[in-house]
């Protein structure tokens, strides 16, 4: 009997690609892996051939994504994506081509987030998709603390200082965390996480959620009076049709004074033009932004805030830590091989 295919767009990196390709394999499926993100190839390659296939293209580039899944007819059943390849309509409808020898019947991300995927053509296609929330609510819980103490102890500035030689003693005592009341937007699996350590080092917090939750949160009557009443705001929300642009000049100008942003969840919901207009306004009452995704990433990375010295940039990588990360692609591959085999059963499904 052939084998069920599945095509990695983009593997876990390092020793934990091992424990991926193990896995998928240990369900009886046949893996064609893309190097193109492998830091190692040629030791990859050594190790796995003869027990799983390999490709080599920029998943990133729309057609040749394309011309890849279809190659000579044969198709894949299942893809697998970390970083977010962008699935649209165009690559759906390809890769379901009644005429290939295998139609995509799942696609399955190893992260919380499926905004890359375009769910109503994945819906009118008939595939399905699924991805691991919570697999990485910790790092990023931590991640934004990380960021928030970078912030208010003014680390990257001391950084730079340092470097240079320079003796930079602060102009005045910084505020301690305890000082502060912390917003968060999303009390989902990661909002949550962050409640919870930020409590423990003795922050006030708060929250917001349009999902009614049980959580012992504080929660705010609304999004404007979380704002109002927060020095500091965490965003953790998904990406969709009613978040995208949430935070724009509007919302940014409710903000405390001496007020910091930090954004661990999509590029989309806040509009980085606002922000960086707030970030170089000394009237703002936004004192200062820790960004880790963006409107336009890899390849494509571009961004408004370039070179503000209030805003701490970073690509993307809160979620990635050894722990998450193998979570991640451990319960992607078993949701997959799930899936193919008719089992859907605990497996988070994801619908437009």
């Amino acid at each position: 009997m052939e084998r069920l295919r599945v095509l990695l767009l983009d593997a876990a990196p390092g020793e934990l690609l091992d424990r991926e390709l193990a896995r998928l394999l240990g369900h009886g499926l046949a893996v064609t892996l893309n190097v193109r993100r492998v830091a190692d190839q040629a030791g990859t390659r050594a190790a796995w051939v003869g027990r799983v296939d390999f490709a080599d293209f920029d998943a990133f580039d729309e057609p040749t994504l394309i011309a890849e899944t279809i190659r000579d007819g044969i198709g894949y059943h299942a893809v697998k994506s970390r970083a977010g390849v962008p699935l649209r309509a165009a690559f759906l409808a390809a890769a379901t081509d009644p005429a290939l020898a295998h139609r995509l019947r799942v696609v399955g991300r190893a992260g919380a987030g499926t905004d890359h995927v375009e769910l109503v053509a994945a819906a009118r296609h008939g595939v399905v998709v699924t991805h691991t929330p919570g697999s990485n609510a910790n790092a990023v819980a931590e991640f934004a603390l990380a960021q928030l103490l970078s912030l208010t102890r003014n680390l990257p500035a001391y950084n730079e200082a340092a470097h240079q030689g320079r003796w930079s003693a602060p102009a005045a005592p910084a505020v301690g965390l305890s000082e502060l009341t912390l917003g968060i937007v999303g009390l989902g699996r990661i909002g949550l996480a962050l409640a919870e350590r930020a409590t423990a080092l003795g922050m006030s917090v708060q929250g917001f959620s349009r999902r009614p939750t049980e959580t012992s949160v504080p929660r705010a009557k609304s999004l404007n009076a979380l704002l109002a009443t927060s020095d500091v705001i965490s965003l953790h929300l998904p990406l969709t049709a009613q978040t995208r642009g949430m935070m724009g000049r509007a919302e940014l100008a409710m903000m405390r004074s001496g007020a910091i942003l930090l954004n661990t969840a999509r590029g989309g919901i806040v509009d980085e033009q606002a922000l960086a207009d707030a970030l170089r306004d000394d009237a703002h009452p936004l004192l200062a932004a820790a960004v880790d995704t963006f409107e336009h990433e890899h390849a494509a990375f571009a961004s408004p805030l370039f070179g503000l010295p209030n805003a701490l940039l970073t690509p993307h990588v809160a979620g990635m830590t050894k722990e998450a990360m193998a979570t991640a692609a451990v319960r992607c591959a078993d949701h997959i091989a799930s899936l193919l085999a008719g089992c859907p059963d605990g497996v988070p499904l994801v619908t437009a």
